[in-house]
């Protein structure tokens, strides 16, 4: 069960823009549960044409007794009006701190490099048509003004989660807010995001007449998580204790016990809120039926890979071609995964039991799998030998693909009999999906994090809510999500 829970409510507060004045620092106390768990600030400076915002998230809490922190600064530059030059995020969620830098050129593609470890990746992607960084959103929020009742829409880009979000924005009436013994009168701003598999993720801000946030919130993991406007003394100072475990998981409605040698598990998860739209996609190993309620029945069967399929992948499928390239945090590309990636394969072509000699070998490979980890890479890992499930999967991926077979870190849920003193839950976790055979071939689930702990591996007690390339952004979709369902019924199907 993941750290990565923690990190993708950092991802999140990272979004809250202060609206900083300019040459000014801006600083917010960050609470959770009514705890405060950390701090964020704004810095917005300029030379010449070019504005230069800075956005530092850092957060503090306990998983299991053992303390997490996480840190983010992303750096966004642009032109007085709001054109997007460049950004930089430095995250500090594992073993090291990664850097991902981006330059926009003139004919609208972004020039990635990310470094880690002492190494460098390049990669590149076509500017969001229409998307902004924080000055074009905040001459935005100029344009728009504080009326009450005005509704428009932004698509604001993120350094730090490398991807732009359809956003809605709706002022609402004058109020009066505590800021932490402090009252005062301030103008209600609500953001309706939409975050893939996620859906709607609601923000509440409050906002002075310079459209600074003094105060902000908005619901994650059944918890409310708020931001408030504070002296730098305090918003640097010590942080409170909250212990994150019981926030991490659902309960389920039976007791499964033993049912790892089940053929299928079908699940009735139910949304807590009228209205509410749940997103879990269909794949090889579960099919997903929408009810007239909202609800869905998941059905998870493993799929069987094809008999005698060889690797490297040569098909066409670009969905599966994309599973084959290194990124940010499956460095498939690394001459030591590569090495251990031929070490855990041997002699065998079969593309299967390469993919199950892969998930053996990285069980077997982890030495600690102890919960300080934050965020790990899987250069980070192949060189710690440490982690907890996401740390497997994404070193896990990065081996596959390493080899020719396509791989994709998959973020869900998978039911646990216990797991830090809980019992009988299912809890956030990552696990790997192996492409296997060519244009008609299969997902195979592959979890090295539950063999190494002696839980049979992949089974049709997980449940799969994003598929990609295990970057925290990936995490979005189960931390939005944690809190707003629950899985009502289940039935197992033994088969014969």
């Amino acid at each position: 069960m993941s750290a990565r829970h923690s990190a993708g409510i950092c991802l999140f507060v990272v979004w809250f823009f202060a609206g900083a004045v300019f040459g000014e620092t801006e600083y917010l106390a960050v609470f959770m549960e009514g705890k405060k768990v950390g701090y964020a600030l704004e810095t917005r400076e300029g030379a010449g044409d070019r504005v230069r915002t800075t956005h530092q998230v850092s957060l503090s809490m306990i998983r299991a007794g053992i303390p997490l922190s996480f840190k983010i600064t992303e750096t966004c530059v642009e032109t007085a009006d709001g054109k997007p030059l460049g950004f930089e995020s430095v995250q500090h969620l594992g073993i090291m701190a990664m850097r991902t830098t981006g330059v926009v050129n003139e004919q609208g593609m972004v020039e990635v490099t990310t470094s880690s470890m002492g190494a460098e990746q390049k990669s590149g992607f076509e500017w969001p048509k229409g998307a902004v960084m924080a000055e074009g959103e905040r001459l935005e929020r100029l344009k728009k003004g504080l009326k009450e009742g005005t509704s428009y829409r932004v698509k604001l880009f993120s350094p730090a989660g490398m991807r732009a979000i359809d956003t809605q924005i709706r002022i609402g009436p004058k109020q009066k807010v505590d800021l932490l013994g402090r009252v005062v009168s301030l103008t209600e701003v609500v953001s309706v995001a939409e975050i893939a598999a996620a859906g709607q993720v609601v923000t509440t801000s409050y906002v002075d007449e310079e459209l600074r946030v003094l105060k902000s919130s908005l619901p994650m993991m059944g918890m409310q998580i708020e931001m408030v406007a504070c002296t730098k003394d305090f918003a640097l100072g010590d942080n409170d204790v909250l212990e994150l475990v019981d926030k991490m998981f659902l309960p389920a409605p039976v007791s499964l016990g033993d049912v790892g040698s089940a053929e299928s598990i079908r699940y009735l998860v139910v949304p807590k809120s009228e209205g509410e739209r749940l997103v879990i996609p269909d794949g090889d190993n579960q099919k997903v039926e929408k009810l007239g309620n909202g609800s869905l029945v998941v059905t998870v069967k493993p799929a069987q890979p094809p008999k005698g399929a060889k690797f490297p992948y040569k098909g066409g499928d670009k969905v599966v071609l994309e599973a084959m390239k290194p990124s940010r945090f499956v460095q498939s590309d690394r001459k030591e995964i590569v090495e251990l990636a031929r070490r855990a394969v041997g002699k065998t072509r079969d593309a299967a039991e390469a993919a199950r000699r892969i998930e053996t070998f990285v069980a077997d490979y982890m030495e600690n799998r102890g919960l300080s980890v934050g965020y790990a890479s899987a250069a980070e890992v192949a060189a710690s030998r440490q982690g907890d499930c996401t740390e497997f999967a994404v070193l896990t991926a990065a081996m596959c693909r390493a080899v020719g077979i396509p791989a994709q870190v998959v973020m869900g849920f998978a039911h646990v009999k216990d797991f830090a003193g809980v019992q009988n839950r299912f809890g956030g976790h990552a696990w790997v999906r192996a492409y296997i055979g060519g244009e008609d071939g299969r997902w195979m689930g592959v979890d090295a994090a539950f063999k190494s702990a002696g839980r049979s591996g992949y089974g049709p007690k997980h449940i799969g809510l994003v598929f990609g390339n295990g970057d925290p952004e990936d995490f979005f979709a189960l931390v939005g999500i944690l809190g707003r369902f629950r899985i009502e019924r289940v039935t197992v199907n033994k088969g014969r």
